[in-house]
């Protein structure tokens, strides 16, 4: 795909991290990009900045979702390019002891529904209907009409302790890219989702130093924690490379997670 000011795109958990990386990315090849996010703040500023357009979305509520794409379509078109972005995370083991009391608890289930409702229903809500709206475009000369950028996270392969719901959830987006790749095939729209390691994100940012060089010091090369802007480089090579279909790739400068 030819990245340029007649192409516009959608990013989910545009307003920080990943996906404020993938929205200057984008913006800067000429692509207008409607940010999805909870973040109205953030996310407004950033749309002002790059002169795209900002859309308060929960991706775990139909109503919104939908409610986004109508405003995103309504200002810059519809999309050639989604890439889900928005995302969380937490820790619980499935079950162990209170280290103060010794009293026995499960992975609250709640918690458990959560993770799963944002990273992996709401990235294939999204996904959906933006596919849907992506089959109403004229194909370009190699037939091609859209393409769709996943995130998932290293976790789906090699998860940490406490991180089962997380790794379930992010192995649920790598497990789909396939078979959604070869559903929307014969249309001429694109799916790839890639596996990040450990990247240098607002949460991240806030931990101990003395945590951040012993993360660093776990990669093998480079030594360092992954930046943003490596992760956006990817996804406007995926987006440019008609040949890239239907792959899980990692970009993790080769780390294999610890079990702690």
């Amino acid at each position: 795909m030819k990245l340029d000011g007649s192409v516009s795109a959608v990013v989910t958990g545009g307003a920080s991290g990943l996906g404020e990386a993938t929205v200057r990315a984008l913006s800067a090849t000429g692509v207008t990009v409607a940010i999805f996010d909870m973040n109205e703040e953030k996310g407004s500023a950033l749309a002002r900045e790059t002169g795209g357009v900002f859309c308060k979305v929960n991706v775990t509520s139909d109503a919104e979702v939908d409610a986004g794409f109508e405003k995103a379509r309504a200002n810059i078109g519809q999309e050639r390019i989604l890439v889900n972005c928005a995302g969380v995370g937490n820790a619980f083991k499935t079950a162990g002891r209170d280290k103060k009391t010794g009293e026995i608890k499960h992975f609250p289930l709640p918690e458990f529904d959560r993770i799963v409702q944002i990273n992996l229903l709401g990235t294939f809500r999204c996904l959906a209907k933006s596919a849907a709206g992506m089959l109403t475009l004229t194909p370009a000369e190699d037939g091609e009409r859209g393409v769709i950028v996943n995130t998932g996270s290293v976790a789906a392969q090699d998860g940490q302790m406490g991180q089962a719901a997380y790794s379930a959830s992010k192995a649920g987006v790598a497990g789909m890219t396939l078979p959604i790749a070869r559903d929307l095939s014969g249309e001429g729209v694109r799916v790839n989702t890639i596996l990040p390691g450990i990247f240098l994100t607002p949460l991240l940012m806030s931990a101990p130093e003395q945590v951040l060089a012993g993360l660093s010091a776990s990669v093998p090369f480079p030594k360092r924690l992954g930046r943003p802007p490596e992760f956006a480089s990817l996804v406007l090579e995926i987006c440019r490379n008609a040949y890239f279909n239907g792959e899980v790739v990692r970009l993790d400068g080769a780390i294999r997670m610890a079990p702690r």
